[in-house]
């Protein structure tokens, strides 16, 4: 048995998942070698879900290659029709570098503003403007500077 196990509707929703997929793997006429092996492995840990071609005209082959791939890449089988193998494995967490909080704000960036026509008859136009870190975009699609933000009296004479 494989390393993980679905219910039939897990199962279902991988193979309606997979339907649109083009095999990334594919097993030719030397059968199920350590390089298939590397790369299915490096398939599912790329997209999770992966369809895999076999050019092999025996279909307990194919069954016995699914069922060992499926074991020793710890990956669930979920299809196996005609020439094609559907395996899944969740993908790995990927790692989340934490980039400098501070002065984010103040990088220029880019903003698409859209402008309607007043009849409704004309597309939209679509601008692109960039947008430093001391400026705004207003509802309008104007751009504005920001203001410094008032001190009341109070707290300017407890700062100095």
């Amino acid at each position: 048995m494989s390393a993980i196990q679905l219910s039939p509707a897990q199962r279902k929703e991988h193979r309606a998942a997979a339907h649109h997929l083009e095999p990334v793997v594919m097993i030719g006429g030397d059968g199920l070698t350590d390089a298939v092996r590397a790369e299915t492995d490096a398939a599912l840990k790329a997209h999770g879900l992966i369809k895999i071609r076999v050019f092999n005209d025996d279909r307990k082959v194919r069954e016995e290659w699914l069922a060992s791939l499926a074991d020793q890449l710890d990956a669930a089988p979920i299809q196996h029709i005609g020439k094609l193998l559907v395996l899944w494995r969740p993908m790995p967490k990927a790692e989340v570098v934490a980039a400098p909080a501070e002065n984010t704000h103040l990088r220029p960036r880019v903003v698409k503003i859209l402008k309607f026509s007043k009849s409704g008859s004309q597309r939209a136009q679509v601008k692109k403007l960039t947008v430093l870190g001391n400026q705004r975009v207003t509802a309008g699609g104007i751009v504005k500077r920001s203001k410094t933000r008032p001190v009341s009296t109070k707290k300017r004479s407890q700062s100095t």
